[in-house]
């Protein structure tokens, strides 16, 4: 169940060719990275200083949308280039983090903190989940039903309405659900893995990696 990163193929078609132009111009994959988070912090910022409305959303749509181009651009970048690295693999797991957690400390300085900080929560198990099985050897998981651009649609209507006894406990229990739904996948491929020979340890798994979240091969996977 992908929910919305089931777009991600089509988003880097449309991404193509500023791909192109950023390694053409020698652009590190990092400064893409870091990029993302700026823009979530800057998305935070919007929601604690605008009221909500079309106005708030519209810019919160906006930064949200560049925040998931640079998640898909910085590894893209990074494979094009012939600059994939497995450090570069940990910032992206970095990156992606500190740009939500920028929102959501946007969202911290305008509504009560107990479902701003439930939802901070939350919203780490997913990647969790999904780490903990990469690293036994299971695929990379990514996608719903509440990812991390499914959290983005999120923000956006929070921004538009305000209504934060809709926008947070839909968070909470999707990314819950999400995380859920990850393990059993996760448990399933390892079991797989168990069956057909010798437990690979984190070692085994670490092979090379991208510098971001891979791209949905036909088999799989951040939002992240």
């Amino acid at each position: 169940m992908d929910g919305l990163y089931a777009l991600k193929p089509w988003f880097a078609d449309r991404l193509a060719s500023l791909r192109r132009a950023l390694v053409a111009r020698g652009v590190a994959p990092a400064v893409l990275t870091w990029g993302g988070v700026a823009f979530g912090a800057a998305a935070g910022g919007v929601i604690a200083a605008l009221p909500p409305g079309p106005l708030a959303a519209g810019a919160v749509g906006a930064l949200l949308v560049a925040r998931l181009a640079c998640a898909n651009l910085d590894g893209g970048v990074a494979r094009e280039s012939g600059r994939s690295t497995r450090a570069g693999a940990v910032d992206n797991e970095l990156g992606d983090r500190l740009a939500e957690f920028a929102v959501l400390a946007g969202c911290l300085a305008a509504y009560p903190a107990a479902p701003v900080l439930g939802a901070a929560l939350a919203a780490t198990l997913p990647s969790w989940v999904s780490l903990a099985g990469a690293a036994a050897g299971a695929p990379r998981l990514q996608g719903g039903p509440s990812g991390k651009t499914e959290r983005c649609a999120q923000f956006v209507l929070l921004a538009l309405t305000g209504f934060t006894a809709l926008v947070f406990p839909l968070m909470i229990a999707g990314s819950l659900a999400t995380a859920v739904l990850r393990l059993v996948r996760v448990r399933r491929a390892l079991r797989a893995l168990d069956s057909s020979g010798p437990a690979a340890g984190p070692e085994a798994a670490a092979g090379p990696e991208a510098d971001a979240e891979p791209a949905p091969a036909p088999a799989s996977g951040g939002a992240r």
